[in-house]
């Protein structure tokens, strides 16, 4: 049964590996580990990563209710509090030292964002006002720091003067806006929005939605756009079918969270053709192939596109129930990454991809993008939704 391997799975697996992540000396956690399960106890630490396990710890205890888990989430906590914040221009810096101290010094609004959703989280859990608190004052230095009358604007140096946005620009081009960075604002701001149900933040969760539909989601081919320039744009052809099928849920949440019925009628139609295209053109052999770019597929396997799989297809079958086939394939793409993505090796947690023979492409188990935040949420969704 799906909620029960999968609840299994991150008490056995995803939960351990990561407390056994903790640097106990300086803080936080761990930035990496190789292919070989070498940690680095003196890599960077960046502060995605670091986010990230806080949501991560934040919703393990609000979904298993293990006082040790929300330790855990103070842990990280304290570490964003204490080291990851700019106290002189505001903000989350990219990444720090293993001692905690900065290292790149870049301010980026997805990193803003992703502080945010844990914070919130975070408060959920622990009652803490101050992480509230921290929350609110991130989300104000996005309104007025990181954003332009078209939307949110992307990297900025240190006092937040724009930057070249290479940390969220890939294949080749430059781009002043991406869907990436406006989705993970939009998350971050619904699980605020639910925590605290200001009207402000309503208000930009509607203006991100008018934005989803309007400027990024391409009617013609079924598509959400992936990089562009500052007007909206789109900069290059390409499918990226993991943020596609994550956009469809993370929408679908925001729209019933927010509980206005205007935008349930604007967002399902987007939302349940992205996930029917998705079914019909990236579910390939029990799994998602990563993207396309112009029309040519990449075959690859990544971690994280088969764990938003899995929360997509199920929420496109409890959205639509006649679509039975939606609940088999995220019973399937499950079964596809306890057989083939999760590492056996103990010690380990995810790979991070797979070729098309299935075979583990050795890249690092844990580094600044590799975290507990795809797959954990993974096993959250399907307990919430699943478990009677």
């Amino acid at each position: 049964m799906l909620v029960t391997e999968v609840k299994e799975h991150l008490l056995t697996k995803i939960i351990p590996f990561w407390q056994g992540m903790k640097d106990e000396v300086n803080g936080g956690f761990c930035g990496y580990m190789d292919f070989d399960l070498k940690m680095d106890l003196k890599s960077e630490k960046g502060c995605i990563l670091n986010s990230r396990i806080l949501w991560f710890f934040s919703n393990a205890y609000l979904v298993l209710g293990e006082e040790k888990l929300l330790k855990d989430a103070r842990h990280a906590f304290l570490f964003l509090k204490e080291h990851c914040l700019d106290r002189e221009y505001g903000g989350v810096y990219w990444s720090l030292t293993y001692l905690g101290e900065p290292e790149d010094t870049t301010k980026h609004t997805y990193n803003q964002a992703f502080a945010i959703y844990a914070l919130s989280s975070y408060y959920d859990a622990s009652g803490d006002e101050e992480a509230l608190q921290i929350a609110w004052e991130l989300y104000h230095l996005i309104e007025t720091k990181c954003r332009d009358e078209y939307g949110y604007l992307e990297a900025f140096s240190r006092d937040f003067r724009p930057a070249d946005n290479d940390k969220l620009s890939e294949n080749g081009v430059m781009a002043d806006k991406t869907m990436n960075t406006l989705l993970h604002v939009f998350e971050a701001y619904t699980e605020l929005y639910r925590v605290t149900k200001e009207e402000v933040v309503a208000d930009r969760l509607r203006w991100m939605m008018d934005l989803f539909t309007e400027k990024v989601y391409n009617p013609e081919i079924g598509r959400q756009e992936v990089f562009f320039d500052r007007n909206w744009n789109s900069l290059i052809d390409l499918y990226s079918y993991g943020h596609d099928i994550e956009t469809a849920w993370l929408l679908d949440r925001g729209v019933e969270v927010l509980g206005d019925a205007s935008y349930v009628e604007k967002i399902s139609p987007v939302t349940k053709t992205i996930t029917e295209n998705i079914y019909n053109r990236a579910y390939i052999d029990h799994s998602l192939v990563n993207e396309a770019e112009n029309g040519i597929v990449d075959t690859t396997r990544v971690w994280w596109v088969q764990a938003e799989a899995v929360v997509g297809f199920l929420n496109g079958y409890q959205k639509s129930p006649e679509q039975v086939k939606y609940l088999e394939a995220a019973k399937d793409i499950w079964n596809y990454i306890r057989t083939y993505l999760v590492d056996p090796r103990e010690g380990s947690e995810w790979f991070w991809s797979l070729d098309k023979d299935r075979n583990p492409i050795k890249k690092p188990i844990v580094e600044p993008w590799k975290c507990p935040y795809h797959n954990g949420r993974m096993c959250f969704e399907v307990i919430r939704r699943m478990q009677k």
